[in-house]
């Protein structure tokens, strides 16, 4: 059983580079503070000075019943922080039915922009697992988050029938609720063949941008709507869909909402439903090279670190 955690602190310095006429921002790496098997070994910076990069690794590989990881990351005014994974997350299966759980929680001050995009998580048969994601923004600050889920592992013919999976996401902007959202999944349940649940899928994705838009916002939900498309060849959900009832098939979806509390701010949700995690990647990096340009103002540059 292993308790571990994470500090990062991230803020936007001004350098002077030799022979430019003007100084350039940076984004740098000020905090990292690490207990138990939970790092990030060094800061990267793959589209220049302004962007940091930063591959947390957890060592050990898996996540065992018992084993507790504690994430948090602070943004300073104006940074922008691109945190991700080198591979697939493992949750192993839970002995004597010992919960494991990893609590991330991302503070982003006003103008800053945070990018979280681990890559996929994977459920064995028998986990007893649950995972928090707390995201705070200031004024004008933008996120960009990702959640690939992996139920059993499909292909070593491993199904998931056994255990469960607690989830929650919390975004707030000025300490306002944008987007909340939370559910309890249990192997057990009849959700997991239903209609209204996953539909006997074992692959669920979500891709979550918040900030301001403005009036690209209807192009930028267009323009996902295409990738999703392309990227899986399915139709995407609509109420008179018929694929719906054919058991274990694709679900697409885009949605843009603009909450009342904080206006000018659009919370964007892209969703995958389906079987197959490779899919699942590809379409919600089809749709990160739209959001990305259109929320962030930056070009969307694949980190090599997912190519691995």
């Amino acid at each position: 059983m292993d308790i571990a955690t994470l500090e990062l602190a991230f803020a936007r310095q001004v350098a002077s580079a030799a022979g430019a006429s003007q100084p350039a921002p940076v984004t740098a790496l000020v905090t990292r503070r690490h207990s138990g098997p939970l790092r990030v070994q060094k800061a990267l910076y793959p589209e220049g000075a302004s962007i940091c990069h930063a591959v947390i690794v957890h060592p050990p590989g898996g996540i065992v019943g018992g084993d507790e990881l504690n994430i948090s990351a602070n943004l300073g005014v104006a940074a922008h922080a691109f945190l991700t994974t080198p591979g697939a997350t493992k949750w192993y299966r839970a002995e004597a039915g010992a919960r494991s759980a990893q609590h991330t929680r991302l503070q982003v001050a006003a103008d800053a922009c945070c990018e979280w995009l681990p890559q996929e998580s994977i459920y064995f048969d028998g986990v007893n697992a649950s995972t928090e994601l707390d995201v705070r923004l200031g004024a004008g600050a933008r996120f960009i988050g990702q959640e690939i889920t992996c139920l059993g592992r499909r292909a070593s013919g491993e199904r998931f029938l056994r255990g469960s999976l607690a989830q929650r996401v919390r975004v707030s902007v000025a300490e306002r609720p944008v987007f909340v959202e939370q559910g309890r999944l249990s192997a057990a349940s009849g959700l997991m063949q239903a209609e209204i649940g996953l539909n006997g899928c074992s692959v669920a994705a979500t891709l979550l941008a918040v900030g301001a838009l403005g009036k690209a916002g209807q192009a930028v939900v267009q323009a996902c709507r295409a990738a999703l498309a392309e990227a899986t060849g399915a139709e995407l959900a609509t109420s008179s869909a018929t694929n719906f009832a054919t058991l274990g098939a694709t679900r697409l979806g885009v949605t843009r909402m603009t909450p009342q509390a904080c206006p000018g701010t659009d919370v964007l949700v892209v969703r995958y439903l389906g079987q197959s995690s490779e899919e699942a990647r590809r379409a919600l990096l089809l749709c990160w090279q739209v959001i990305r340009p259109a929320l962030l103002g930056v070009a969307a540059a694949t980190p090599r670190i997912w190519n691995t």
